[in-house]
């Protein structure tokens, strides 16, 4: 791969004691190895900053801050993109995990392409870890209207190119910040192209903020008529489409 370029992985946490060792392992483990690893802790209460912090004290490619006060996921990605060095940001979510060759494999895809937005299909695991032998596919390349209709783009399977989508700025949701930070760069006109191998592994957790589907749910209202700025008829249709795909994607 020409010029070896360099990845920022964007990763926020809050109260991930249980899990974050395993998803830092999976960065570590990558065949890629020219990254380096944001990680900014929204003041945790439990035992995440230690554990992150011991991980620090071995492998300097990590990059470690505590927020001094709770204030939520879509400010604390936003320091983590302050920290990034590289050309192309990869964003993780501090309790998924990547496949071994995910960097290698997704660079590759972009960069013989020239491509600025790219994602691919995930694999789910249980709390525990434990396969649960599904897949979700990609939907394939999407553009903003496509997008808007099935918000299918898993966090962590993300990369962009910040050469080609220009500075990324992450919306303040609650649940949806990464629906809307996807959002803001399709509608300038970019495609999110589609990696159809699974190369992540999505954590399904009982008390996570995303499998509150209520919660979710009047996020993603808040980012069609708030964000977007949609027609109140366009929005319904849009989230419409949304409910049947998302029922459709966990079937």
């Amino acid at each position: 791969m020409e010029n070896q370029p360099f990845v920022s992985i964007i990763m926020p946490c809050y109260n991930m004691e249980k899990f974050i060792a395993y998803t830092i392992q999976s960065v570590q483990g990558q065949t890629y190895p020219h990254w380096e690893l944001c990680i900014v802790d929204d003041a945790s209460i439990d035992e995440t900053a230690n554990i992150v912090r011991s991980f620090c004290n071995q492998d300097d490619r990590i990059h470690f801050v505590v927020k001094p006060k709770h204030s939520g996921i879509a400010d604390t990605r936003n320091q983590c993109l302050n920290m990034a060095k590289g050309r192309f940001l990869a964003f993780l979510d501090s309790d998924d995990m990547w496949h071994p060759e995910k960097l290698e494999k997704q660079l590759q895809f972009m960069t013989e392409r020239n491509i600025g937005f790219s994602y691919s299909s995930y694999d789910c695991v249980d709390e525990a870890g434990k396969p649960l032998n599904k897949i979700v596919k990609t939907a394939g390349d999407l553009n903003y209207d496509t997008y808007l209709r099935n918000t299918i783009i898993g966090c962590s399977t993300v990369m962009l190119d910040k050469t080609a989508v220009g500075e990324v700025i992450v919306p303040n949701f609650r649940t949806s910040e990464d629906t809307a930070t996807w959002l803001n760069i399709l509608k300038k006109g970019f495609l999110a192209y589609a990696i159809e191998q699974p190369l992540t592994s999505y954590r399904i957790r009982q008390h996570s903020a995303s499998s509150n589907k209520l919660k979710a749910s009047t996020d993603l209202w808040r980012v069609y008529r708030q964000n977007e700025k949609l027609p109140l008829f366009k929005a319904l249709e849009c989230f419409l489409c949304y409910a049947f795909n998302a029922v459709k994607k966990r079937l």
